[in-house]
């Protein structure tokens, strides 16, 4: 919602940021770095999704740690790729000028603390393990793809163990603080205008035992609640009562600007049920303050949006790697795509073709080969996952027919995919999905299983997903705009409060890139008015 200007402001500075994740961390970076009076405002503690993801960033054109890893890369082999993925969400000139400073982002990040590591991932898998930093997180080396540019790795997980995006986090925050001011446990509701211009924000704070109460519930909120629906919701609805009951209104003054930077909006059911309704049986990857609240915010002020229908849902069939030897089936016993495309690929067709069904048509031999790798390959969650798939979701059969029966999927259609594929595996001819030739393997070695891979709620195996669209901002300066095109004077959006290099497809790395990316020109901008 927008209210009316008040001049009995609680607090003020030059630049106000809303949401301290990446994106709001490297726009208070940027701001303070042009001699701008920084003030962070987040609904929690900080950190956001950025905190609980992987930590990885998508860079490359050649990078120090491409070069180390013996990885030739080049800016125009990485925007060829980056074309297919990106679509016109964002203008070539826009992408290229990504392309162009994605070196340099890395040197920047490196500057604010963050640590990467060459060593190399020497097999494809949706996310590394701790021996791992540097590897392919797209869907670079996939058939269709690999002929666009030559593929090369450029997922650079910033190094630490688990999944690194609290190392991440803590090291762009630590650089954050040193120049801004951070209000914690402060939800920003509403954008002050005066003339049309954004000249403020009115939050509601919590202090003493309230906010502690408050920090501590949003921690596990957070983790272990992201896998446990049950304790996530019944901690934010704590959250919320405290918010209602203990909160004093604050209004801050932003005297050049206020840049959003809350995230998206994958936490609010209404907004999902509008704009994504095929999306709401995954897992939302965030934090409560996911809610869409900026997005809401920018739009009440004027501002223009798009790509709301854009949500990334990540179905992850590896690591093991082996598993990308197997086939991808639907009900009807067909090929759903090539498997060793990115998950969010697999994912989205599952969901816009398939009702969210899925399955993975393996032979004993596979099944060995992935046992095997379980422990080299895998880091925890990847452990239970795979033990979860193997055990409760797999069904077996002596033959192909049999096996598709179990599992309630259309025999005749399964036998005709499997023969097709091994056919082609056998003789050396391309694949009839357009699977790369590394990952071809016949599967003839009985009993066969059927792996249940469908989207449904699960603390075994589940879909991780985000928001990918969010305010149309100006590509030069982060500024809003309006649907008439017109700036939306004092207001800039930046990582998934905004349309960004990653709101049309998202590969492993890019939304974190694209936070650095938009949050340094919003905070640079901002601070410059």
């Amino acid at each position: 919602m927008q209210k009316r200007v008040s001049h009995d402001w609680d607090d003020s500075a030059d630049v106000v940021i809303v949401g301290f994740g990446a994106a709001g961390a490297c726009a208070a970076i940027e701001a303070a770095g042009a001699g701008a009076d920084v003030l962070i405002l987040d609904r929690f503690s900080g950190g956001g999704a950025t905190a609980m993801s992987g930590g990885v960033v998508y860079a490359g054109g050649g990078t120090p740690y491409q070069a180390a890893a013996g990885i030739t890369d080049t800016p125009d082999a990485m925007l060829r790729y980056l074309k297919l993925e990106v679509g016109d969400v964002v203008s070539e000139e826009t992408l290229r000028k990504f392309v162009d400073s994605s070196v340099d982002m890395i040197a920047w990040l490196e500057k604010q603390g963050v640590p990467f590591d060459a060593s190399l991932c020497p097999y494809k898998t949706s996310y590394p393990s701790n021996k791992h930093y540097l590897y392919y997180s797209g869907s670079e080396s996939a058939g269709g793809f690999r002929d666009a540019a030559p593929p090369a790795a450029r997922g650079h997980r910033t190094k630490g163990k688990g999944t690194s995006g609290k190392v991440f986090f803590a090291r762009l925050a630590e650089a954050a603080r040193a120049g801004a001011r951070v209000r914690t446990q402060t939800f920003a509701q509403h954008l002050i205008s005066s003339n049309g211009r954004v000249v403020g924000v009115s939050c509601t704070e919590l202090s003493g035992w309230a906010a502690r109460r408050h920090r501590v519930y949003a921690k596990y909120a957070a983790k272990p609640g992201l896998y446990v629906p049950f304790l996530r919701k019944t901690l934010n609805r704590r959250v919320r009562k405290l918010e209602q009951r203990y909160g004093r209104t604050l209004r801050v003054e932003a005297r050049r600007g206020v840049v959003l930077a809350a995230g998206g909006f994958v936490a609010n059911r209404e907004m999902m049920r509008e704009h994504a309704p095929d999306y709401r049986k995954g897992l939302a990857l965030g934090t409560a303050a996911d809610d869409g609240t900026g997005i809401v915010m920018g739009a009440d002020a004027g501002g223009a949006t798009a790509y709301l229908d854009r949500v990334s849902a990540w179905r992850f069939i590896s690591p093991p790697s082996a598993f990308l030897g197997s086939l991808a089936v639907s009900s009807a016993g067909e090929r759903i795509g090539d498997e060793s495309r990115y998950g969010a690929a697999l994912g989205h067709d599952m969901l816009t073709k398939h009702g969210a069904r899925g399955w993975l048509f393996v032979d004993s031999a596979l099944v060995a080969e992935v046992r095997k790798q379980l422990r080299s390959q895998t880091v925890w969650f990847h452990r239970l996952q795979t033990r979860f798939l193997l055990g409760r979701e797999r069904v077996s059969g002596s033959t192909v027919e049999e096996v598709a029966r179990k599992a309630g999927i259309d025999p005749d259609g399964l036998a005709a995919t499997v023969e097709a594929h091994n056919i082609a595996a056998a003789s050396g001819k391309p694949d009839p999905a357009g699977k790369p030739a590394e990952f071809l393997r016949v599967l003839d070695a009985p009993p066969y299983s059927l792996v249940d891979i469908s989207i449904k709620p699960s603390l075994g195996y589940p879909c991780p997903m985000l928001t990918l669209g969010g305010l149309v901002v100006d590509e030069q300066t982060g500024a809003v705009r309006r649907d008439d095109g017109t700036l939306v004077e004092g207001l800039y959006a930046a990582g998934r409060t905004a349309v960004g290099i990653c709101s049309n497809s998202y590969v492993s790395g890019l939304s974190l890139a694209d936070c650095v990316f938009s949050g340094r020109r919003a905070g640079f901008s901002s601070a410059r008015v």
